[in-house]
């Protein structure tokens, strides 16, 4: 049976996770995040990945820095014929790498050479791409920058946010790693040596990046709001209120009303200035201190006492 070390924190790996164990592959040991602080009371929480392999008990591996670690003398004396990442969020040093006797591979959220990085799905929808895709390839030294193995294209759907798309994305990196690993395994396989003139980094999501600037356009300001939603949330200062939007619409209304002003309203309906004059219609929002709710609810609470023409973001 083959022998596999895994490496991977959120549901995205989870998924990946449990389509190796359904299709019986020996995973022999996992390695994630350490568990996270979160909320109020700062309870620490498990990665989805550490509460799949605690279920099927699974030795589970969460060293700060995997480097030089106690861990990773112990992760190489295992001799796994594969290692197996997907989104762990750490880089592997060589000789762990090399310690594979098969194969080290890598379950990527993009078509390589782009997005190479930590955040290629949220970079594929603040750019505004029509698709994106998986790719399988082989684990070296540069951030994702060894040669690929396979890969599968994805459309991306005006609806589709962070959360559906990184669901979709996971299904697909499942099965295109099922399908991938008998290839590997047999050396029925042709790698294919990344274009280095095609290569477009991806970043983490910075806290800066996290504020809605509704001085750009309203098609911009509408795929910033999807690509972190609904993780971490993009915010705005809104009616002199931190606020979250979750989703929203482009409206084409050629408004040459001050940007941050309501263009119109009502009871189920809040439409915005962007900067270029279009409207950024609010369809789930999230004040401080509140939950997640329907424009509705907001309308029919605290945006009672707004009016058409107010300036209500400022951007100051």
């Amino acid at each position: 049976m083959t022998r596999v070390i895994f490496l991977g924190t959120p549901e995205f790996s989870a998924t990946v996770l449990r389509g190796l164990l359904k299709a019986d592959y020996d995973v022999v040991a996992v390695v994630t995040q350490p568990d996270k602080p979160v909320g109020r009371k700062q309870k620490l929480q498990k990665s989805p990945v550490k509460l799949v392999a605690e279920a099927e008990n699974i030795k589970v591996y969460q060293p700060a820095k995997l480097p030089k670690s106690p861990e990773m003398e112990e992760l190489k004396a295992l001799k796994a014929d594969l290692l197996i990442t997907a989104a762990y969020g750490q880089f592997l040093p060589t000789s762990f790498l090399e310690s594979a006797k098969v194969a080290a591979i890598n379950v990527h959220g993009s078509l390589l050479p782009k997005y190479r990085g930590g955040a290629p799905i949220q970079w594929s929808l603040l750019n505004g791409d029509k698709e994106t895709g998986i790719t399988i390839m082989y684990m070296v030294k540069g951030m994702d920058a060894g040669d690929i193995i396979s890969q599968k294209k994805l459309p991306i759907a005006e609806t589709d946010d962070n959360g559906s798309l990184f669901d979709k994305m996971a299904v697909v990196g499942r099965d295109l790693l099922l399908e991938t690993i008998p290839k590997i395994l047999s050396g029925d396989i042709h790698p294919i040596k990344q274009d280095p003139d095609k290569v477009v980094f991806s970043p983490n999501i910075s806290k800066e990046q996290e504020h809605i600037d509704f001085s750009k356009s309203a098609k911009e300001v509408f795929n910033q709001i999807r690509a972190l939603s609904p993780d971490p949330g993009a915010w705005v200062m809104l009616n002199n209120q931190r606020t979250k939007l979750y989703q929203t619409q482009v409206e084409e209304i050629n408004s040459d009303q001050p940007v941050g002003s309501i263009y119109d309203l009502g009871k189920k309906r809040l439409v915005i200035v962007a900067g270029d004059g279009q409207g950024v219609s609010i369809k789930k929002i999230q004040p401080a201190g509140k939950k997640i709710m329907d424009i509705a609810n907001y309308m029919n609470g605290l945006g009672k006492n707004l009016e058409k023409g107010q300036q209500i973001i400022d951007e100051k």
